[in-house]
């Protein structure tokens, strides 16, 4: 159905601008405007006459529909009709809005084998193998506190390490200070304290980074210790805290003589080739828009079926932004268990949200609405499509270690640094980020590519954006082929290419763990 887009200048006069309006379903009672739409346009093919202006990725009314019917787009439920709505008038926020309906689950009707690559000629990159088999994509070596009392120290320690100093570790792509707001002032044990200790050990004993030091104030409730207890007694990790250290400027001092130390280890390390299934992948959307889930989430998708192909781990997350398609994921779980631990997931938000007086209908954002984007229904039908088409294997809890392959689903908040804070804890040694109004995310010691859904982004963001994805609304090149442009890209930045974000250096303010406890 989408790669129909490649096939739009059927649509388009040579010697004139005719309005492009895209009807994606043969059951769709709605059509996107891909460029702005004047009213009094009549589209030949459509057979419709346009009552009111249409911004560009806005829906317009195919034929008439009465106040209450079922609104579809892409096949699919995104909404009910809150008024009579004419055939040419514009569809959104003042006449459609999200309503409870029965999903089919049909638990794993649509599974299939993969089908995977020849093993002669899977796809490789050039990683950096740990001791422990698992392959990272950068090598850094990290501060890690284990409460914001310490994020000062790591702060003054990662300031040592200029880039002039750097100059000595070629190999090691920088020093770098995690820190954030919590870790004390909360229950010590329960699952916000569990999750927040997954978060901290995931990252500990990441594969992009060569080592790390934890570095804590000493009487917080994330105690060390509790850490060493999930992490093991991994030898690339070291540990201070500034009580015993004896304050301040003695631990920046010892904080300087450890890492220096870490440095020379970890700068011995070369990169070495390795397959594609050592890739695992965390997907990412935000500032999306109606292009979103025609051109850079789809394309994703398909470079994520390629990865799947080749070996490699796909991590769909932000559960509230597929809420409405989900059923488009258990029909395609690999086994059973699979689809009723996604349900499962879906059950906690709506009783969680309900908790806290909210909604879990309460998207989308002002953004998205401005960019045509009416209701989380059909905000989470773009999103899902960033999972491709292949089988669901997992589904994990925030921040949990991911151990299968093919596509999974980690549980997280839609809010983009939470959320992929979560996937790097669950292993995620690379990022690919959709955006169709932009954004400007990193987050190391992941890399993060950004992948722009219509030319005009990318050309207005070119610093933040890595992959436009605009050329398939352009007609130059089909969804496939704009994921496989991905799919090279990722193998490019997952072998050392810096991303966009890397070399503006972002990444270090955007590590954000889910916080599901009371501050006491």
């Amino acid at each position: 159905m989408l790669d129909s887009l490649h096939q739009i200048d059927a649509e388009r006069d040579s010697e004139q601008s005719i309005p492009q309006i895209l009807r994606f379903g043969g059951s769709d009672d709605v059509a996107v405007a891909l460029q702005p739409v004047a009213a009094g346009y009549s589209h030949p093919d459509l057979h419709l006459v346009v009552l009111a202006d249409i911004p560009a990725g806005h829906k317009i009314a195919v034929h008439d529909m009465q106040a209450g019917q079922p609104v579809r787009k892409f096949n699919q439920i995104i909404g009910f009709s809150t008024l009579p709505i004419a055939a040419g008038e514009h569809v959104h926020t003042h006449n459609l809005a999200a309503g409870s309906f029965e999903r089919d689950y049909a638990i794993g009707v649509d599974a299939r084998p993969t089908e995977f690559v020849d093993g002669a000629t899977t796809a490789t990159f050039e990683g950096i193998v740990r001791p422990d088999g698992r392959v990272g994509t950068r090598n850094y070596v990290g501060i890690l506190t284990t409460v914001n009392c310490s994020a000062t120290v790591a702060r003054r320690i990662a300031a040592h390490f200029t880039p002039e100093v750097m100059l000595r570790y070629p190999n090691v792509d920088g020093v770098i200070a995690i820190t954030h707001g919590t870790g004390c002032g909360m229950a010590e044990h329960g699952e916000p304290a569990d999750l927040l200790r997954r978060v901290f050990a995931g990252y500990a004993t990441h594969p992009n980074f060569g080592a790390v030091l934890l570095l804590g104030l000493g009487c917080e409730t994330n105690q060390i210790d509790h850490l060493i207890a999930l992490t093991g007694p991994a030898t690339a990790l070291r540990t201070s805290a500034i009580q015993e250290d004896g304050g301040t400027v003695a631990s920046i001092r010892k904080g300087i003589a450890t890492v220096t130390e870490m440095l020379e280890e970890a700068d011995r390390v070369r990169r070495t080739k390795v397959s594609a299934s050592n890739l695992v992948l965390g997907l990412q959307c935000g500032g999306s828009d109606a292009y979103s889930g025609i051109s850079a989430n789809p394309a994703l998708g398909a470079a994520v079926d390629m990865l799947v192909r080749n070996g490699g781990t796909a991590v769909l997350s932000e559960t509230p932004e597929i809420y409405g398609a989900e059923h488009l994921l258990t029909r395609r779980s690999s086994r059973p268990e699979v689809a009723e631990r996604l349900i499962d997931r879906i059950r906690w938000w709506e009783e969680y949200t309900a908790r806290h007086k909210g909604s879990i209908d309460n998207n989308p954002q002002p953004g998205n609405k401005t960019g045509g984007l009416t209701t989380i229904i059909e905000k989470s039908l773009g999103a899902v499509s960033k999972g491709g088409t292949t089988n669901l294997n997992g589904v994990y809890l925030y921040a949990e270690p991911i151990r299968e392959k093919g596509l999974v689903f980690m549980d997280s908040p839609g809010f983009d640094p939470v959320s992929a804070t979560g996937q790097v804890a669950s292993g995620a040694n690379l990022l690919c980020f959709t955006t169709g109004r932009g954004s400007v995310f990193g987050c190391k010691p992941t890399p993060s590519l950004k992948v722009a859904s219509n030319t005009p982004l990318f050309n207005r963001m070119r610093d933040d954006m890595d992959i436009n994805c605009g050329t398939i609304l352009d007609g130059e090149e089909t969804v496939q082929q704009a994921g496989a442009r991905i799919f090279s890209e990722m193998l490019a930045v997952a072998s050392g290419k810096l991303t966009r974000s890397e070399e503006l250096g972002f990444g270090e303010e955007e590590f954000q763990p889910w916080l599901q406890s009371a501050t006491l």
